[in-house]
């Protein structure tokens, strides 16, 4: 079996930023993987990428899978040197506006152990509620002008599993709310940026008093108000000759 399409030079030369994180086999099956991930129309799986790039018959195709789930590499580490190269080349003055929104990947199986059942945000609407099981990611985005496309993109630098609530007790640990890992993922990204004013953009599901408190001073957050927030202001402060009782 021939070893497909070549990986071309330029592609190597954009990503080798990343090579000193990856060892050579694992980084000639990321060069193949990348290379598919462009050129798929449709899903952007590993057997969607081998096919597309002349591996559909290759031998060692279970390497490319190992990748994902047995190879050595931080995810980490990556994504706070892709955070700085679109940073750099993107937004390199002024605020740097990150999105934050959670998507559902809808996943079945028996191995797949973190899947939980959630409201489905496509199918579902005001009157109507729809289920779906899956995983669910938590994504921050970079909201970056692209100068040749006139229009402002969400670049994903950091994705976070939310493991289900059923997936945590059977583990023994306590189970992390969606916004419990937005504020880690809040404050990762204010450590990768020192002395970057930083603006998160995400919707209702963000709007909460924890979220914003752990926010250090150069970074702003932007939400939906909840339909029942309280938009009055605190009551004056009582003295000895406040007459009546305390008000709320």
């Amino acid at each position: 079996v021939g070893s497909g399409d070549p990986v071309p030079h330029i592609l190597r030369q954009w990503l080798s930023s990343f090579r000193p994180w990856f060892t050579a086999p694992s980084w000639d099956h990321l060069l193949v993987l990348v290379m598919g991930a462009i050129l798929s129309p449709g899903k952007r799986t590993v057997t969607a990428c081998l096919r597309i790039t002349g591996r559909a018959e290759a031998g060692n195709f279970s390497l490319y899978h190992q990748l994902l789930n047995r190879a050595r590499w931080n995810p980490r580490t990556l994504a706070a040197r892709l955070l700085s190269i679109v940073v750099a080349s993107l937004v390199p003055d002024g605020p740097i506006v990150i999105g934050m929104d959670d998507t559902i990947e809808r996943r079945w199986g028996p191995k797949i152990a973190a899947r939980g059942i959630y409201r489905d945000p496509v199918r579902s609407s005001h009157g109507h509620f729809v289920k779906a099981s899956g995983l669910r990611w938590l994504s921050f985005m970079v909201l970056a002008p692209i100068p040749w496309a006139k229009c402002i993109k969400a670049l994903p630098v950091l994705t976070l599993l939310c493991p289900s609530e059923r997936y945590d007790k059977n583990r023994g640990r306590n189970h992390k709310l969606l916004t419990d890992w937005a504020r880690q993922g809040v404050l990762q990204l204010c450590r990768w940026l020192p002395g970057c004013d930083i603006i998160f953009v995400g919707d209702s599901s963000f709007a909460v008093h924890t979220l914003a408190a752990a926010l250090p001073d150069r970074a702003t957050l932007i939400t939906r108000l909840r339909l029942d927030a309280s938009l009055f202001a605190p009551p004056d402060p009582r003295h000895e000759h406040t007459l009546g009782r305390p008000a709320l």
